[in-house]
């Protein structure tokens, strides 16, 4: 005949582990639901980042597009519009000279009227000239990256 304190002790045990299962169900059931979730989120997080990594390769590759010379023809320069423009977007020198792609120097000496662009470096000031300051503050975040 079975001991009466080994057959309550394994019953109880049952009932435990019975009431364990129903607990840990919907738990269980949850937590695969999270972890197929978070693998679609990681999947999009890693297409994104592909995404803007390569939208930032060609918009780098499309400031460095250098204007030729020839697109300089009948853009007039004055000292005063390299100090205005430059005022105008509120940055500085240094900057200002990253976005037309000469050295901060050059920008200065522009600007007091002691040197003069050769027509390149002409070319990418006319570009630059007519941005907004969004699109200047944008260009310089590019540039730093």
């Amino acid at each position: 005949m079975p001991n009466i304190a080994v057959v309550l002790r394994d019953e109880i045990q049952r009932l435990a582990r019975k009431e364990i299962r129903t607990a840990i169900g919907p738990i269980k059931k949850h937590r695969a639901e999270d972890r197929s979730a978070i693998a679609d989120l990681k999947r999009r997080v890693g297409e994104l980042e592909r995404e803007i990594r390569f939208l930032r390769k060609q918009e780098k590759r499309r400031l460095e597009d250098v204007p030729q010379a020839e697109e300089a023809e009948g853009v007039r320069f004055s000292p005063k519009w390299v100090a205005a423009d430059r005022k105008r977007l509120g940055i500085s020198a240094r900057d200002y000279a990253g976005l037309v792609g000469v050295s901060m120097l050059t920008i200065y000496n522009w600007e007091k009227g002691k040197g003069k662009p050769r027509a390149k470096a002409l070319a990418s000031w006319a570009n630059v000239r007519g941005i907004g300051k969004r699109e200047a503050l944008r260009r310089l975040e590019l540039l730093e990256s």
